[in-house]
């Protein structure tokens, strides 16, 4: 986002203000732009009379209309001036729904102005808002208590107010909160006093924003995230990124992350010319000696102080999805510049925003608030986000959808991630499965229950034994009765009963041997995520594909009937879906074809892969 600026060299201050619907935010930051002077004469000469104007949320709430169709709303961003700092506000709808455009604000804040209604005190949502600023690293608070006129300037209510929240504040870790009573629609306390309120000598709002001391510029070593690779011509290799802490000067020593090579800073390239330093917030090139290997997403950081590198973490979480949060599945993760895989691995609870109470929690719904650890598919490097916002915050992406499916906050790297190592084997899975003399291979059958699966795989298993080929069969019913014995039928316990499938799966792949698995698997995601856990070309999609109606007329266990009779619940095809697959390696209609003639299909599937295992 470019940062307009044309007065000359000014400290940019990052501004939110937040609050719950209707407490005055946009009516307040119209008095602000207005009594900063960053209101269009235009617009100025329109106003009759600003100080007696009902409400002047007309001239910086662009938002209105969009709210009104039910569009999504993203941050809008005001600029304006105080004295000797240039000020970037961060306007966010204060309705729940959009708790995501605020976390979205916060996440780069300096400084926030948290509204509340004198009328109505302390809300949910001020403590949603104020328990988000506080796990986001905010910790200057203006609280503006507004619309004191419609209390009569009480000075009793103020106080209570500000004693409420204060209270809230510190149980949180919001310990510097500056109270002002103020009046946006008249302009009270804003930049000038109010009749109403005699008894308030403290500051008004905007010589405290053009006052209040923020957090000094810490002494931290230099990281730079790489964003990309210029080669414009064979003599000429640079990386670049944005330094994000530190500052960069040639001749410092460097390493690079996760990787660990050690390099110098050759040059610092930008468009107008090399630089003798970089600092942070600056988007630069670096070239390097010795020419080492740099790609996108690694971090380049100082040699004397490098950051971690892990693969494991607690981390709170902010979820910003309509579709729940399922430990288990597969997300990805951008952190920097970087993007990895990664999927929750336990959650350890839910925070109630209102009262703070831990809440045992499976699953994340919209705006809910987690701690959590996640498992990432590659280790990567990060700092705490208490120390670096930009090496600490990540967000998580639905790989189906590609929406933002939540933000977190790194707290610290798992110990086990760094103690736990993979152990170099003598004997590989190509040694077994040459002792066995074929290759190793997964025919993954899903459909419906009642489809034929488990019927259709057995089958093919007795071929596979009667040619002499090693095989084992993973059926669902049969691991729910001992691995999977402690898993329902929600969709985080599929999810998770998957996953623990395809790592013996995996496993079962190293000893060599060709994979039965029989299980409904109803998500294409953790499918994608099962294929993905094997070699490539090892991995055969069975799909068993029969209507409803025949599956039902199959059921010799009775499972539809309770189904449909809402006696057993989560069963899919009937109150939980089914996502068929979309390019299955084999499709059987089962409802056309014997279970022989499937197996000869599936048998004939097998030889081919066998073929091209062996010439590979």
């Amino acid at each position: 986002m470019a940062i307009p600026n044309d007065s000359g060299p000014k400290e940019i201050v990052r501004l939110i203000t937040c609050g719950s619907v209707d407490d005055g935010k946009s009516t307040l930051i119209g008095r602000l732009l207005f009594d900063a002077g960053a209101i269009p004469t235009d617009q100025i000469a329109a106003l009759p009379d600003l100080d007696g104007a009902p409400d002047m949320s007309f001239l910086v709430d662009g938002l209105s209309a969009e709210r009104e169709q039910g569009i999504t709303i993203d941050v809008a961003y005001r600029f304006f001036d105080i004295g000797e700092r240039r000020f970037v506000l961060a306007d966010t709808p204060g309705h729940e729904q959009y708790t995501r455009n605020m976390v979205t604000a916060a996440s780069t804040a300096d400084l926030a102005i948290v509204l509340v209604d004198a009328r109505k005190g302390v809300l949910t949502q001020t403590r949603r808002h104020s328990r988000l600023l506080a796990l986001l690293g905010v910790r200057k608070v203006v609280l503006a208590v507004n619309k004191m006129d419609l209390v009569e300037g009480s000075r009793e209510r103020f106080d209570t107010i500000v004693e409420d929240y204060g209270a809230f504040a510190e149980q949180i870790g919001l310990i510097d909160v500056t109270a002002i009573p103020t009046c946006a629609r008249t302009g009270g306390n804003v930049s000038s006093a109010d009749d109403l309120m005699p008894w308030y000598s403290g500051p008004r709002l905007m010589a405290h924003l053009r006052t209040v001391r923020l957090a000094g510029a810490a002494t931290v070593p230099m990281r730079m995230t790489v964003q990309g690779v210029s080669r414009p011509h064979a003599d000429f290799r640079g990386f670049a990124g944005r330094i994000v802490a530190g500052a960069a000067r040639p001749g410092d020593a460097v390493h690079i992350l996760p990787s660990g090579v050690s390099a110098t800073i050759e040059r610092i390239v930008t468009m107008d010319g090399d630089l003798d330093e970089a600092g942070a917030g600056q988007s630069v090139t670096l070239t390097l000696t010795p020419d080492v290997d740099v790609s996108r997403g690694n971090l380049i950081a100082a040699a004397g102080a490098p950051p971690e590198v892990a693969d494991q973490f607690e981390a709170h979480l902010v979820w910003m999805s309509e579709r729940p949060l399922l430990p288990g599945r597969s997300y990805w993760l951008k952190l920097g510049a970087e993007t990895v895989g990664a999927r929750i691995s336990d959650l350890k609870h839910k925070v109630n925003v209102d009262t703070g109470e831990l809440l045992a929690a499976t699953t994340l719904a919209l705006n809910d608030i987690g701690l959590c650890t996640l498992a990432l598919d590659a280790p990567v490097a990060f700092e705490p986000y208490a120390v670096n916002r930009d090496l600490g915050g990540f967000i998580l992406i639905d790989r189906m959808t590609n929406e933002t499916a939540g933000a977190g906050m790194i707290r610290f790297a798992l110990r086990r991630a760094a103690n736990i190592h993979p152990q170099a084997l003598t004997v590989s899975r190509t040694d077994r499965a040459a002792l066995k003399r074929q290759s190793p291979l997964v025919l993954w059958f899903t459909g419906l229950s009642g489809a034929g699966k488990s019927t259709i795989a057995n089958r093919v298993e007795q071929r596979l034994l009667a040619e002499g080929l090693h095989s084992v069969m993973l059926d669902g019913d049969n691991l729910r009765h001992g691995l999977n014995r402690d898993l329902g039928f929600t969709d985080a316990d599929r999810v998770e009963n998957i996953r623990r499938v395809a790592e013996v799966a995996r496993l079962m792949t190293d000893a060599g041997l060709i994979v039965l698995v029989s299980f409904i698997s109803p998500f294409r995601e953790e499918r994608r995520m099962a294929r993905e856990r094997m070699e490539a070309g090892e991995f055969l999609e069975v799909f068993i594909d029969v209507p409803l109606d025949v599956a039902e007329a199959r059921d010799v266990k009775g499972l539809y009937a309770k189904a449909r009779a809402g006696q057993l619940s989560h069963f899919t095809g009937i109150d939980s879906p089914y996502e068929a697959p979309e390019a299955p390696e084999l499709r059987i209609d089962a409802a056309a074809c014997s279970v022989d003639e499937a197996a000869d299909r599936i048998i004939a599937l097998v030889h081919t892969a066998q073929a091209a295992g062996r010439t590979a």
